[in-house]
């Protein structure tokens, strides 16, 4: 097992860069200034389009709003206004060397979403009406830039490095206030909505399990049972030796019919980890493995019932890829407590090569850990050893039981 970690530190970090920002200006002409040079004398047709672009979508949006394609047109420029300022954040990257996030899409017009959703949700887009506004402010201003700019390369050449540098800083500016996401909130607010549709769906999948495992399994059981007891009563009188043996047949079939539901009921949900905790439970799930698995489990108290749940159910699948793919000799895991974040670490010594997308799950674990804001990381080199680390938010027991109980009242 490796080295515990907090997944936190592996996520990346948003905003600008430190190193986004060029080298200070100086006399000489450096690859730098030259691209400082080319952005503002690109400023002017680029701004003429996107003004252009504007002017004629609120126009035509505004003007057409008493009809009844008026608001769709505005909503469809709003989003083409986006594409706008992606192009405009893509060449601040290439020549000023600004590099700030893309803010979270716009749901697809494909979407399951209703048509008036998706209609009010382009319209109040704040991504599509700052890019409006910067494209407004923009045109003015390069006018500006490009005039400044081509008479300083033929009357103020040895001080045009500075100049570029002064005006670039503006656009700088502009193109962080402006087409960057507005704040941690507008993200944070998206991913929480994916993320939505993404414990819908796993709800939904798991629902259809237990239709169809109580369907094929205990259900069909059952009825075989009642069809076999029925034949059993009629020949109680005539046959009861024959009687006896349905009867002792159904009794099998009413043994493994309990069984199933066992096994389903604790599918759902195990009672070893409602009664016991994390502790007793994967140990019973390592029980079950086919390879040796050691279990540490160092925790003082419980979490939350839900995190309990996700952390078995992670352990469990991850336990299960062990048996079937990884080949190994043993494996191990390991929970604890960091902070405010519940850590896992699977770790075997397989052949390795687990990754997201390999058809093995992995990507379906990432998906729910991420719907409760937690991460998930996979560390398996082709040959191996594998490191799966999974990290969950730490709810205390008590806190969310007194929140269900006031809900409830």
């Amino acid at each position: 097992m490796t080295e515990r970690l907090s997944t936190s530190s592996l996520a990346g970090t948003t905003g600008a860069a430190a190193g986004d920002r060029p080298p200070p200006a100086r006399f000489a002409f450096d690859r730098h200034t030259w691209k400082e040079i080319a952005h503002l004398l690109a400023n002017l047709p680029a701004a003429l389009l996107g003004f252009t672009y504007v002017v004629t979508m609120l126009s035509v949006g505004v003007g057409l709003t008493i009809t009844v394609i008026g608001l769709p047109l505005l909503a469809a420029g709003l989003r083409g206004a986006r594409q706008l300022g992606k192009l405009e954040r893509a060449r601040a990257r290439m020549l000023l060397g600004v590099r700030v996030d893309e803010p979270s899409p716009l749901p697809s017009l494909r979407s399951e979403r209703g048509f008036f959703a998706q209609l009010w949700m382009s319209l109040k887009d704040p991504v599509g009406w700052r890019t409006v506004l910067f494209e407004f402010i923009r045109f003015p201003w390069s006018v500006l830039t490009f005039s400044v700019t081509l008479m300083s390369l033929f009357v103020l050449w040895p001080v045009l490095p500075f100049i570029a540098r002064g005006l670039t800083n503006v656009d700088r500016a502009m193109v962080r206030g402006l087409l960057s996401p507005s704040d941690e909130l507008e993200r944070r607010i998206a991913e929480l909505e994916s993320d939505r549709g993404v414990v819908v769906d796993t709800a939904a999948a798991d629902l259809r399990r237990i239709e169809r495992d109580l369907h094929d399994g205990a259900q069909a059981r059952l009825v075989n049972l009642a069809m076999g007891l029925g034949l059993a009563k009629e020949k109680l009188l005539e046959d009861p030796d024959a009687a006896a043996a349905m009867v002792d047949e159904a009794h099998g079939e009413v043994k493994l019919a309990l069984q199933e539901l066992r096994d389903l009921a604790r599918g759902i949900h195990p009672a070893v980890l409602t009664d016991r905790g994390l502790d007793a439970a994967l140990s019973s799930v390592a029980s079950r493995c086919t390879v040796p698995v050691r279990v540490t489990v160092d925790l003082a108290e419980r979490p939350a019932a839900a995190i309990e749940g996700i952390a078995y159910f992670t352990v469990s699948e991850l336990l299960q890829n062990v048996s079937k793919h990884s080949g190994a000799g043993s494996a191990s895991v390991e929970v604890w407590r960091s902070s405010d974040r519940l850590l896992i670490q699977v770790g075997d010594n397989g052949r390795g090569g687990a990754s997201l997308d390999g058809g093995t799950g992995m990507k379906g674990l990432a998906d729910r850990l991420s719907a409760v804001d937690g991460l998930f990381v996979v560390d398996s080199p082709e040959g191996g050893p594998t490191t799966i680390t999974a990290e969950l938010p730490w709810r205390d027991r008590t806190e969310a039981d007194a929140a269900g109980s006031a809900a409830r009242r």
